[in-house]
Order: C-alpha cells, then structure tokens, then sequence
C-alpha cells in the first residue's frame, strides 16, 4: 500500500483487508440496501465513520459517538439509524489527515449534526452540488489534485469505467482517499449499475438489522448494522453483524460471530438483482 492503511480497530475486519485496513490513497464504494440504495444514509453514516477516524488527529481520545437526540442520520429527514462508531487509532495506527472533506452530491440533503454523530466535524466539510453525475465526478477527480484536500466523497448513480479509473488514479497520485456513495433512482438503474464493472479497491455493502435487547434497559436494543464486503483488491468477501460499542468503547461483533472467522460470501450472490 504506497499510502499505507487505515485500520478499522476490528480484528476480524482487519485481518480480511490487505495490509490490515483500509487502503488510503485509494477508491472505495459504498452501497446501501433495499430502499437505502436511493437515499443512501447508511452509505453516508458508514463513510462519515471512516472520515471521522481520517482525519482525527492520532491523540484524540476514543469516545462514543451514538447519544440519545434527534436523528442520528447524516441525511436531512433521516430515520435516525445508526452505525457503531469505531474505535479511534492506537499505537500509531492511524494519522490525522489535514484539510478538508470535500463531499460532491446532486441534492443538499447532508445533515451536520448527523455527520457530528458519526464521528465527522462538519465545519471540515465541503459541499459541492451538482446535478448530474458526470458533473459530480468531474468535481471529485479535481478535489483529488486540489492542496488542502483530506478527503473526497461523491454520491453518483451512474458510474462508467473511465470514469472510476481516472478517480483510482488521482488517488494513488495524490494519496488523497476517494469514497463513492452509490444512490440510486429506482430498481431498474440499481440492478443495471450493480452488475457493471470499477476500479475500486473496495466494494462496501450496510444494511441495518434487528437490535438486540439491552440487559439494562429493557425494550431498548443495541443498534445492529450487517457490513458487507462484497469486493476487495487483493482479498476475498466476508460479512460481520456489528454491534454499536459496550462498555469498554470499543467496537464489537455480534455475539454469534465474535470467536469465528469472517465468513466469506458467494459472488454469485450479488450478480443477483434484489
């Protein structure tokens, strides 16, 4: 990895990703499910994870980012899901990217204090609007050579080829960190795009499950996420059930997983539309 990883601080993610994190310098996408595939706020609280730890700097304490309030989505209107917070980097893990998050989308539909509760300051975002997805990324591929740049996200429905080459590119020549949010119009565009070929290094999928009931609070669950893996450069695919932190902060696999390997999924599982 020329610009070296960013680890989750989740074992059993880690080992599954070559180098033991997430590539930087690199493309990632991230996709929702179901009805999430158009709105895409679980793609956005997933990156805005990520982002949070991008550019963190090393000494900032591990806290819990999921609080009691209003919605916790970082999309205007959002029904309030939330994604386990990671832990911050420790031993030197991870460093603190300077500048700014430049985040490319087609509707102002970003909301603050959702990115703030997952762990991204939204006064280090940049918004750039633009309606068509040939425009967003355009955007993306000049905020990947801008200076003051720590990050560039763009949400895209259609994506070509070149265009995801050129993006991979910029980013390894940069070694500014590239994140495609995929939001779809409807069935049809999903299930068309879903079959058709990038160049990202990574291949995300987050769809939110069933809680699990509280010992001490009964009635009230911890919020669950599924966290696919459908792709990845240089490794294989596997899915973990995510538990929001316990009381140590850190985060946790569900309880059924903890002490097994991440299981690896079938490819032909997601050539299927549904």
């Amino acid at each position: 990895m020329a610009h070296g990883v960013l680890p989750f601080g989740v074992a059993a993610i880690d080992r599954a990703l070559p180098g033991g994190g997430l590539a930087r310098g690199a493309l990632h996408e991230i996709l929702g499910a179901g009805g999430d595939e158009e709105d895409g706020a679980l793609a956005a609280a997933f990156a805005a994870q990520i982002l949070g730890r991008l550019t963190r700097p090393p000494t900032s304490p591990s806290r819990s980012l999921t609080r009691p309030g209003p919605s916790l989505s970082p999309l205007k209107g959002g029904e309030g899901k939330q994604i386990l917070p990671l832990s911050a980097p420790k031993g030197g893990e991870g460093r603190g990217e300077v500048g700014v998050v430049l985040w490319c989308l087609p509707r102002p539909d970003l909301y603050g204090p959702g990115l703030a509760a997952h762990g991204l300051d939204p006064g280090r975002v940049v918004m750039v609007r633009a309606s068509r997805d040939a425009e967003i990324l355009w955007a993306m591929e000049e905020g990947l050579r801008a200076p003051g740049i720590a990050a560039v996200v763009g949400e895209v429905g259609s994506l070509p080829m070149v265009a995801s080459r050129r993006l991979q590119l910029a980013a390894e020549r940069s070694g500014i960190t590239a994140f495609l949010l995929r939001r779809w119009r409807d069935g049809r565009q999903a299930a068309r795009e879903r079959a058709l070929p990038n160049t990202a290094v990574t291949r995300w999928r987050i769809a939110a499950l069933p809680s699990r009931p509280s010992l001490d609070e009964p009635g009230v669950g911890n919020p669950r996420w599924r966290v696919e893996l459908l792709r990845c450069r240089g490794g294989e695919p596997a899915y973990w059930e995510m538990e929001v932190p316990d009381a140590t902060d850190h985060v946790s696999l569900a309880a059924a997983l903890a002490d097994r390997p991440a299981a690896p999924v079938a490819s032909e599982k997601y050539r299927r539309a549904g």
